[in-house]
């Protein structure tokens, strides 16, 4: 016997299984459409989320019996909206974490509401990937739509609506809301109020190990998992993929490099900086965590690679790894969807500084890489100045399968940095919360005990940590020298599509 975990992501399904939480037995992915109807949309069809897992799912039933499955765990991308009619129907394409379409709301929510009131009431503060603005830009411009709405659920919580007919959430993933008292671990109704929607309009929500569901005849007859089966509320896919590392403890970091990129820190009590720097988020494991995002950190990679250099990974980075550090004074600004931490800007574009006729592509590849390690190295400068420890972290998703992207992390922050040999991520977080909540281990921690995921240890080079020391401060004044600039290339994008 054993157990499940689905992870929604941006790009598709991850689904693995496993029999203790120290191995992936089976894994499947099975991938989804991204579409981007307006400049700095975002979207996805819920049901294309559910097709992906219901075909992963039989593709991971020709390895084992579904019978074998004792119960199921959901991760998935944080942040958007799934709209539901009173039929539990969607009804219009889920807005997702990386839309860039709701700055007004986010104005009106930051400086009429407040900073504070928002802190006070969520933790945070409004962003353009949160869900609250997301209801609120649909209220203004879809006003029948919202007429017609009944249920939101993030995009998670559809597939698990899907599987067990019930409606729920876990604190992790709707700590990303914005109208989610992240302190009382519960909905808040200041936020709710100025919103305008209803507590009933909401799924309940439960700790992320909790039972929320069971397998329903819907589900059964097209997965084939037996009616019954436990489903447990999951994660939010960074704290999923926090506890796939073992990464529960205060002083314990990890950094995501996936599509977007994070740095995530446990905290064992609820606390706030003054500057909202980082997003305040409950834990799966019972307590809470900080955590800053960039937007596009291997998906800068990819639009390198594949959308403007039609080319493979492996000849880009070869030619990467001939440049010197530092890229020969190429910086490159990751900011192709606008940008989260710290700067909370939609406007922020994606930038080369520094260019001429005597750089090549290799450097210009190699400045890609180290543009995202210095965005990153935002979070990580904030945590330092926080006095939250950062001495080591471990390393998840895509990009840690160039070692050196590893490498260049590890000079960039100062501090060795430790891959997995666990490839499962949020998926397997999501199955060994589904083992806990199934009874096979007393706790998270217990079962992270069992954990031997340490693949390979990247030690920082003395001489590009002096190197990338000069150049990060350099990184940081190239964004606030620019930062107008921006904003004034948007208003003239903005009028030339009115």
């Amino acid at each position: 016997m054993g157990y499940i975990g689905i992870d929604v992501g941006t790009s598709g399904v991850k689904i693995v299984y496993i029999e203790s939480a120290e191995e992936v037995k089976y894994q499947v992915t099975k991938d989804y459409p991204l579409y981007h109807p307006e400049p700095g949309w975002s979207e996805q069809n819920p049901d294309d989320w559910w097709n992906a897992t219901v075909e992963g799912l039989k593709e991971l039933f020709t390895f084992m019996s579904p019978d074998a499955v004792k119960g199921i765990g959901i991760s998935g991308q944080m942040h958007g909206l799934v709209v539901l009619n009173k039929n539990g129907d969607v009804i219009t394409p889920a807005i997702l974490w990386n839309d860039q379409r709701t700055h007004e709301e986010c104005s009106f929510l930051n400086e009429k509401i407040g900073k504070d009131f928002l802190s006070t009431h969520t933790g945070n503060i409004a962003l353009t990937g949160f869900t609250a603005p997301k209801i609120l830009w649909l209220k203004k411009n879809k006003p029948s739509m919202m007429e017609e709405a009944r249920y939101f659920l993030l995009p998670k919580d559809y597939i698990g609506y899907k599987l067990t007919g019930n409606m729920f959430t876990d604190v992790s993933d709707a700590s990303g809301t914005l109208y989610f008292n992240v302190k009382n671990r519960t909905w808040s109704h200041e936020m709710l109020d100025i919103i305008g929607i209803r507590e009933e309009m909401l799924p309940k929500v439960y700790e992320s190990f909790e039972i929320a569901g069971t397998v329903n005849e819907f589900a059964s007859a097209q997965i084939g998992v037996p009616v019954g089966v436990k489903v447990v509320a999951g994660a939010g896919d960074n704290a999923a993929g926090a506890v796939g590392s073992g990464i529960l403890q205060e002083g314990t970091s990890l950094i995501s490099l996936g599509t977007s990129g994070v740095v995530f820190s446990p905290k064992d009590s609820y606390s706030v900086d003054r500057h909202n720097s980082l997003h305040t988020f409950c834990d799966a494991s019972g307590k809470w965590h900080v955590m800053g995002v960039m937007l596009s950190a291997a998906a800068s990679l990819k639009w390198w690679v594949e959308d403007v250099n039609k080319s493979d990974y492996d000849t880009l980075l070869l030619e990467a790894e001939k440049a010197v550090a530092g890229s020969n004074g190429l910086y490159f600004l990751p900011y192709l969807s606008g940008e989260r931490t710290p700067h909370n800007d939609p406007y922020a574009k994606g930038t080369f500084v520094g260019l001429s006729s005597s750089h090549s592509r290799g450097e210009m590849t190699r400045a890609i890489l180290e543009g995202v390690a210095f965005a990153l190295h935002d979070s990580v400068h904030i945590l330092k100045k926080l006095n939250i420890p950062f001495t080591q972290a471990k390393v998840i998703g895509g990009g840690t399968q160039s070692p050196l992207w590893m490498q260049i992390l590890a000079d960039v922050f100062q501090v060795p940095l430790v891959t997995s040999s666990n490839t499962g991520g949020p998926a397997l977080g999501a199955a060994i919360l589904a083992s806990v909540g199934n009874g096979a281990y007393s706790s998270l921690q217990d079962a992270c005990k069992q954990m031997d995921v340490e693949s390979q240890v990247y030690e920082p080079m003395e001489q590009n940590t002096i190197i990338y020391s000069k150049m990060f401060p350099i990184f940081q004044k190239i964004y606030s020298s620019l930062k107008g600039v921006y904003e004034e290339i948007y208003l003239i994008e903005d009028s030339l599509l009115r």
